[in-house]
């Protein structure tokens, strides 16, 4: 892509959290945005907010995208060759609080799809265009939790850490890129909402989402696979990977 083309980014759970700090990041470089998220008066004021201070065009794309009809109006943005999407920002989420015994099917399907279907179908969705082009990056926000064994949010995003480094491998030479960022535990509006007790989480853990998605984005940039924010979590996700089940487990049950 030459210098001269506007790059466009796609960004999924934009309204909060970290997929809001990724739009005010990506809008501080003069990239263009395309923000995805439920609220659609939320996402419109955010939008206000960031066509002022950066001077940017910013399009608004109200979707759910745990269903059909919403993740085939974002695929359908991503796929058109008219308005190319040159960075795609899978960052839409949720957790369950509730233990897996005392959860329903439903609610842990529809967080499976979340988490795991829709940035498959997403990222099916933008790569062939990037690959036609020779130029893209895919960043999918996954978690600390993918090293960890931390129930089924900690499994699903383990398939997104594992489908990112593939994915990465296998295009990284057909110039796109596609990274798993893993944070900790981040200060965002996330485990307010789902009504988590983080009162055990001990201060030390808690990162800032201004400096997770700033290396995040270097990282992206550098055509890395995986990006854990900070030295102490990536010593944390060395321990993960031959720490005792016993011990890792219950490392991730801190903030349950």
């Amino acid at each position: 892509m030459s210098a001269a083309q506007v790059e466009t980014a796609l960004i999924t759970g934009a309204s909060s959290g970290l997929g809001a700090e990724f739009a005010r990041q990506l809008g501080a470089t003069r990239t263009n945005l395309v923000l995805v998220a439920r609220d659609a008066a939320r996402l419109e004021a955010k939008a206000v907010r960031l066509r002022q201070e950066f001077g940017i065009d910013v399009q608004v794309l109200p979707a759910d995208l745990l269903t059909d009809d919403g993740v085939a109006a974002v695929g359908a943005r991503l796929a058109d060759r008219a308005a190319p999407v040159s960075t795609l920002v899978n960052s839409a989420g949720h957790g369950l609080v509730t233990p897996f015994d005392r959860s329903t099917v439903a609610e842990e399907l529809d967080h499976l799809r979340l988490l795991v279907t829709t940035p498959l179908q997403l990222s099916h969705a933008a790569i062939g265009p990037m690959l036609e082009r020779g130029h893209g990056r895919i960043i999918n926000v996954s978690s600390i939790s993918a090293f960890i064994p931390r129930g089924t949010y900690g499994a699903a995003k383990a398939w997104i850490l594992s489908f990112s480094r593939w994915a990465n491998w296998q295009y990284a030479s057909r110039g796109v890129h596609v990274t798993a960022v893993c944070p900790g535990f981040v200060h965002t509006e996330f485990h307010q909402r789902m009504r988590a007790d983080m009162g055990r989480v001990p201060r030390w853990m808690w990162l800032d989402a201004e400096r997770v998605v700033r290396e995040a984005l270097a990282d992206s940039a550098a055509g890395k696979g995986v990006s854990v924010p900070t030295k102490r979590f990536k010593v944390l996700a060395a321990l993960g990977r031959f720490a005792p089940t016993s011990w890792a487990a219950a490392a991730g049950n801190r903030g349950r």
